[in-house]
């Protein structure tokens, strides 16, 4: 556990804002070129949404941490301090789904799937780098575990005096406040990094194969939506929020999962009826062929545009 990894002129440098910050640049080289080599959208537009969505992610990120947390929130001030984490992974994705479809209304000709697509491989990325950022800040850990389980796993999952854990297990499980370690608990932040970059992993592998734009979005969403549900049973953080016996992210994920598999569903069908998978050279609107396309392909464009 290092919460501070360094400083700078006296002031201290969060271990999670670290790994927060090169997500980002991470992100950033990723969509671009993948945008580029894939989509063939424009350096200039990506630019544009990517600094939007980001911006809108944390934002909804941090609104929702607030929201579910407000008995513990006390200066407004520190309503903005990221370095420390605060941040809820689904109001990112669902706060940059919507920084994202509001610059796109302004180039209509961009798919807002074909984009979606491109981003999907960096929230793997964003999760596996940032999960690393909380296990050494200490925060999001997990339930506590048997005496039995292996040692390994025991050594990693014990953090140290006025930790996260061990406040929070002197707090409720009557630890001993004298004691210098935590409980030994599940390494939740490590599952979870260990499943973003395997999640990444998955996007690029699928991107190869991708058969209608928003395929990989979907994928991912579904993937992770299943796996937040299951994890949050082993995780103990006080810091989620509980309705109806079901944390937040749990009850998100009741509702995006099937949702996202109706519209997997839904765009897989069309594409079926379509015969044909998508390439960069796509327009959303079908337009005309280019002047550089075979004579028959001129002609079916011609027909389409008559209809």
């Amino acid at each position: 556990m290092h919460p501070v990894l360094f400083e700078i002129g006296g002031r201290e440098i969060y271990s999670y804002g670290v790994m927060l910050g090169l997500s980002l640049v991470v992100a950033w080289f990723v969509i671009m070129e993948l945008g580029e080599r894939r989509e063939g959208l424009s350096r200039e537009v990506m630019a544009t949404t990517f600094i939007v969505t980001a911006i809108v992610a944390i934002v909804f990120s941090r609104v929702l941490y607030i929201v579910t947390n407000l008995e513990e929130m006390g200066d407004p001030l520190e309503w903005l301090d990221l370095r420390k984490g605060g941040l809820v992974a689904y109001g990112g994705f669902l706060g940059g789904l919507l920084g994202s479809w509001l610059v796109l209304r302004r180039h209509p000709n961009v798919s807002l799937n074909g984009w979606a697509d491109v981003t999907a491989p960096t929230l793997g990325l964003g999760l596996g780098l940032t999960r690393i950022g909380c296990y050494l800040f200490g925060c999001d850990f997990g339930a506590t575990l048997s005496a039995d389980a292996p040692k390994l796993l025991r050594d990693w999952g014990t953090f140290p005096r006025e930790s996260p854990a061990w406040v929070h297990h002197v707090t409720t499980y009557d630890h001993s406040p004298l004691s210098n370690y935590s409980l030994p608990v599940h390494p939740t932040q490590l599952y979870e990094s260990a499943f973003g970059f395997a999640l990444a992993g998955f996007a690029f592998w699928l991107w190869s194969r991708r058969r209608f734009r928003g395929q990989v979005i979907l994928a991912v969403t579904g993937l992770y939506g299943t796996w937040r549900f299951l994890i949050e049973y082993v995780r103990d953080d006080p810091e989620r929020g509980f309705y109806f016996g079901f944390s937040t992210s749990q009850l998100i994920s009741l509702a995006l999962v099937p949702a996202v598999g109706f519209a997997y569903h839904a765009l897989s069908k069309a594409a079926r009826a379509k015969g044909r998978a998508p390439s960069a050279a796509d327009e959303t609107d079908e337009e005309a062929a280019p002047d550089s396309a075979p004579a028959s392909t001129k002609k079916r464009a011609r027909k389409k545009k008559k209809r």
